[in-house]
């Protein structure tokens, strides 16, 4: 029998290969946050750091940081500003420094993201009214504003209906700021992006939120100091979420946004 070769063959071919291949694959939503967080192997959360074991006189791991996330007496660690690399871990002799696979990282205050011990300050629901007005939905327009593109990745990933879903809680992104309840911004805010982004924070109706979103968007990232990149989010725009990580993970951003609308104990 020949083979159609008609062109509403060929536009099926494709989309039949995607309903099989999905048809496969079956239902892979996972169950956050009621079922326990899959990571990958050499995924790195939320550091505990351990001064007593700090050799005198060492400088191994601050200097490791490609950052300046790291600062002694006391030992502290800047999550905003770290990157989640190896470096310090693997340079510290004393093993002061342990990244665990706590995805929860997301905090409500710049200061919150300083580390000392193994302080863990989860984000804090948004105010009474603003909950009241939000709803059980949330609306976000999204800004890159100068980064490589990996923040943007995993936000793609996050509202991707195969695996983390996160429109079933409500949270989508819109096209228009007009249409926005807040802005999530990436990036560390170049020159070029600030004017853009500052417009699009002044066109989202009040109340409305922000949202800070990896290393670069809260302490500049590896641009941090650079010519024409700003150190993250301008002053005129208040942060309501950090959600450190370079990128954050997935399940570390839907924790962070549900913790935001209080749908998380």
């Amino acid at each position: 029998m020949p083979q159609d070769k008609s062109p509403r063959s060929r536009r099926l071919g494709p989309l039949a290969e995607i309903v099989r291949a999905r048809l496969r694959q079956g239902h892979r939503t996972h169950a956050f946050p009621d079922a326990p967080v899959t990571l990958p192997a050499r995924f790195r959360g939320r550091p505990v750091l351990s001064p007593e074991k700090c050799q005198d006189g060492c400088r191994a791991c601050v200097e490791a940081c490609p950052v300046g996330a790291l600062s002694l007496a006391p030992l502290r660690l800047d999550l905003g500003a770290c990157l989640f690399c190896p470096g310090c871990e693997e340079a510290c002799p004393g093993g002061a420094i342990a990244f665990t696979r706590d995805h929860r990282l997301a905090a409500s205050a710049r200061e919150e993201l300083t580390v000392e011990r193994d302080e863990v300050f989860l984000a804090r629901a948004l105010k009474d009214e603003l909950l009241r007005v939000y709803g059980r939905s949330l609306r976000l327009r999204q800004v890159s504003a100068g980064g490589c593109n990996a923040c943007e990745a995993d936000l793609n990933v996050a509202a991707n209906v195969n695996t983390f879903d996160m429109s079933r809680f409500g949270i989508q992104f819109v096209a228009s700021p007009r249409h926005a309840d807040g802005v999530v911004i990436t990036g560390p805010v170049t020159d070029s992006m600030r004017p853009a982004l500052l417009e699009t924070w002044d066109a989202i109706p009040s109340p409305r939120i922000a949202v800070a979103l990896g290393a670069c968007a809260i302490a500049g990232g590896p641009f941090r100091g650079s010519g024409p990149h700003a150190n993250g989010v301008p002053p005129e725009i208040p942060v309501d979420l950090y959600v450190p990580g370079c990128p954050p993970h997935p399940f570390t951003i839907l924790d962070g946004f549900l913790r935001m609308l209080g749908r998380m104990s």
